[in-house]
Order: C-alpha cells, then structure tokens, then sequence
C-alpha cells in the first residue's frame, strides 16, 4: 500500500465533521422546543389553556408558563433518550459506532415527520419520543467514534467537535425560530420540520466515514481494524497504538458481563465520574436557560420577538465560547478549564439572582436597562459553560472507560444527562414558579459543590492514551487508586504490560 492510498488528511477532518453532525441533530432539538412553546400558533393549537394563560396582562411573571403537558412536549424526547441509549450501547458493542449512528439518523428522521404533520398533542409527543430515541443511539455513539479516532494529543479537540456542533445546532434553532415566529400559522411546523436536515446529514455521512480501528478490532476484525488505523493516523508506523487496542480488546472479550463488571470497585472511579459529569453538566442550569431562553426573557421583560433574538445572541456566544475549549483543553487540560468555569458561573448565576429578587416583582417587568444587563450576565454565563462543563461532559466519560466497559458505561453516562435533562426539562417552570428568581441561587450552589469536586476528585487525562487509563490515570490518584486493587488483581497487570507509549 502506498502513501498515495492512504486517506488525505482533509478527508480525515471531513470525517471527525460528519460524525459530529450527530451533535448538531442533538443541540437543534435542545434549542427549538423553547421558542415553539413560546409561539402562539403552537400554544393555541396544542395548548389553549397556557394560550389563555400568557395573554393575561396580570399573570405572574414567573408561573404563566407553568404547564406540565408544555413540559411534557419537551422533557419526553430525554426519558425516551435515557431508556433507548442501553439498547444503543449493545448495537454499540455488536455492531459498531458507525451503525449505531445510522440508526440515530432513522429514528430522528421519523420524529421530524411526525413532529412536522403533529394534528394532536399524542403525534407531538411520539414524534418527540421517536426523536429521543434518535438522541440516545447518537449520544451513545458520537462521542465514543470521536474519541477512538481521534489522535491522541488532539482527543480533547476533536471530541468537542461534538459539543461545537450542539452549540450550532442551538443557534440554528433560535434563528429558525426567530422568523418562524412570525409566519402565521404554520411557523412551527417548519421549525420543527428543519430538524429533518441534521439527521439527513448524518444518514448520508455514515455512508462515508469508517469505522473505528477500537471497533474493528473488537469485533474480530484485526487486519482491517489495522488498515483503518493506519489510514487514518497516515502511517504505516501505528505498532504501538495497534497493539494497545489489540491488547485491550483481548481482555474485554474475557468479560461476558459488562454490567456485572461495571459494578465491581476497580470499575468504580470512571463510572462514578461518569454520571457525575452529567449530573453535574445538568445542574449548571444551562439547559433550563437553554431550552427557555425565549420564555425567560419574556418573564424580564422583553417582547416576544426581543426575547427570540437575545436567544440567538446567547446562541452566537455558545458557538464562540466552545471554539476556545477547542483551542484550549490539550493545552491547559481539563480540570484547569472547568475550576475557571465555575468561578464564573457562580458569579454571574448568583448576580442575576440578586437583580431579579430585588427588580422583578410578580407583576411589571424589569426596565430596559436592568433587563439588558440580565442578557449579558446570561452570555458570560453561557460563554465560561461552553468552554468547560459542555464539550468536557462528553469527552471526559468517552475517555476514561477501559474497552471491556467503555459502552456499557459512556451508556451510564448519557442515561445520566438524559434523565437529568429531564428532571429539569420537567421542574425548570414550576421551578421558576416556586423559586421564582431563587432558581438562580439553586444553581449557583450546585456550581460551588461541583468546583469541590473538581478539586479534590477529579483526575487530569490530559495526553493520556485512551487505552491506558488504569494505570496512568486511575492507579495514580490518591482518592481513586484503592478502588483499583480491590478485585480482578490481573487488570492492572494487563494494562501494565500494555505498550507505555502514547498513541500516534
């Protein structure tokens, strides 16, 4: 084979892009749900009485949107999302990375249509489950293709090329719905119809991109795992990264449960990790700000259209904000990014809190000034989530789990932010009901717990190849490393007499 044969490098790029879209099909429907609950069209057809509710110039400020079937219509695509992505890691681990996004792709699309031709409330929210279902298969499998293919001195770079996508999936949805708003009456069924295009662009990519050599090799197909991983490193000289995957993969096949395995101490540290990256990605609060951007600045003050296009100003800051974790996160490592996002976090959470306690009463809104001084706490809020708690959710789980669990527990993971983007999903407007401006404070405390646990439990896997793990990441920890003698002593001692060097 010679070096002509082997893929350029742009194709390469095109690769790490096309898997990505699997992000952009996800940060879309993050975005869109928002600004269709807050169109009128949409609410006098499938919700009349919040319809009713919104044009009482006396309702309260924090409670006219607070409807549990409103919040149905967005939570359920994240419980469908939780129960699908433990079927997603069998396909997963039987047939592949590239598979399982195929599927994501087919089960997006079928939501779109039904979500598109919705006539009733039970199309809507089967259309949003179908979608969920889409979520979950793509979830599970993007991050992990990323990371797998990716070298491993750019693994943090090229995994957030997901969370990039998700950011310009949540952008696009706020200009759609920003001139959807105004095309009466059928705005929102092109809103919800153009989620049609990432999942399209995801079908037709899986067509293009290869599988994972991780994957590969895996299932029993050493020699063409070897070929891919040599195309896409560009060299024939991959020994060392070849035989660590090899080496990893032969050790995995001895485990028949995943399940069992993962409930054993040495399996503790990445699995605790895991879902607490999620848990603590989902109590930030961006996702409330995320998915109610436009209702929330109709509760400050703005008017429905002021309140689409501030959404869109908080889209463009997400995009930007991810581009510098990009730059930045294999060269200043994880736990540096998320400390300084936390200390920003708190900060503005913790001032819009206090402006919206003493200006926004029940009733009346905030005047301009205070209202505009709100969007730009929201945009630095939004900005240090996008360079840290975003993209480092779904690297960090995708990069510290051993192969024998790494499906099975990246499964763990995405359950966990999906079920916690429920819970919040479903509680963010009765919430915002109760609480009323302290939902503000409610976030800023989970920001100061989760700047604890960085500090004190949360390793640097910064240029660490993702198959050597245990030993340079977990048996070096001074909490994390007793968990790793307690069982399977032939672990350590596998992965020790692994190659030591780092990947290609």
């Amino acid at each position: 084979m010679g070096d002509k044969e082997f893929y350029s490098k742009p194709f390469v790029v095109l690769c790490w892009l096309i898997a990505a879209v699997g992000g952009l099909m996800f940060g879309y429907d993050i975005g869109i749900s928002g600004g269709v609950t807050a169109m009128d069209d949409f609410l006098l057809k499938f919700f009349p009485t919040v319809y009713a509710k919104k044009k009482l110039a006396k309702e309260n400020n924090y409670c006219k949107f607070n409807d549990q079937r409103v919040q149905l219509f967005t939570s359920s695509l994240y419980l469908a999302a939780l129960i699908a992505t433990f079927f997603a890691s069998k396909v997963c681990s039987k047939f592949g990375r590239k598979r399982t996004m195929l599927v994501a792709s087919c089960f997006m699309l079928a939501g779109v249509i039904l979500n598109a031709a919705a006539s009733n409330l039970v199309m809507l929210i089967i259309g949003r489950i179908l979608l969920g279902c889409g979520v979950g298969f793509g979830n599970e499998s993007v991050p992990l293709f990323l990371s797998e293919i990716a070298p491993v001195k750019y693994r943090g770079a090229v995994n957030i090329l997901f969370q990039l996508y998700v950011t310009i999936g949540i952008l696009c949805a706020n200009i759609v719905n920003y001139f959807a708003a105004e095309l009466h009456p059928w705005g929102w069924r092109l809103a919800l119809g153009l989620a049609g295009v990432p999942a399209l662009m995801l079908l037709l990519g899986t067509f293009v991109i290869p599988e994972t050599p991780t994957s590969l090799i895996e299932q029993g197909y050493l020699d063409k795992g070897r070929v891919v991983l040599e195309k896409i490193r560009r060299t024939k000289n991959v020994d060392d990264e070849y035989n660590q995957i090899v080496n990893a993969s032969q050790f995995a096949i001895q485990i028949k449960s995943p399940f069992k395995k993962l409930a054993q101490p040495s399996s503790r540290p990445p699995l605790v990790i895991g879902i607490l990256m999620q848990v603590f990605q989902q109590f930030t609060g961006i996702n409330a700000i995320m998915f109610y951007a436009p209702v929330l600045f109709q509760t400050v003050g703005f008017r429905n259209d002021a309140s689409l296009l501030s959404a869109v100003i908080i889209g463009l800051v997400n995009v930007f904000s991810t581009l510098v974790s990009i730059k930045t996160v294999d060269k200043f490592g994880r736990r540096a990014l998320l400390l300084q996002a936390c200390c920003q976090m708190f900060i503005t959470q913790t001032i819009i809190g206090v402006i919206l306690t003493i200006k926004l009463k029940a009733t009346g809104s905030l005047g301009r000034g205070e209202a505009i001084l709100v969007v730009l706490l929201v945009c630095l809020y939004v900005m240090s989530f996008a360079w840290s708690w975003g993209p480092l959710g779904w690297l960090i789980p995708s990069e510290t789990f051993p192969l024998e669990t790494r499906t099975t527990g990246f499964a763990f993971a995405v359950s966990s932010n999906m079920l916690f983007t429920f819970i919040i999903a479903q509680a963010f407007l009765s919430m915002l009901c109760h609480l009323q401006a302290g939902i503000f404070f409610f976030f800023a405390a989970w920001i100061l717990v989760m700047g604890l646990f960085v500090i004190f439990f949360l390793p640097e896997t910064k240029n660490v190849p993702i198959d050597d793990v245990i030993e340079r990441v977990w048996k070096q920890h001074w909490f994390w490393k007793k968990y790793m003698d307690c069982d399977d002593d032939d672990i350590g001692q596998h992965y020790a007499n692994s190659s030591k060097q780092d990947h290609v």
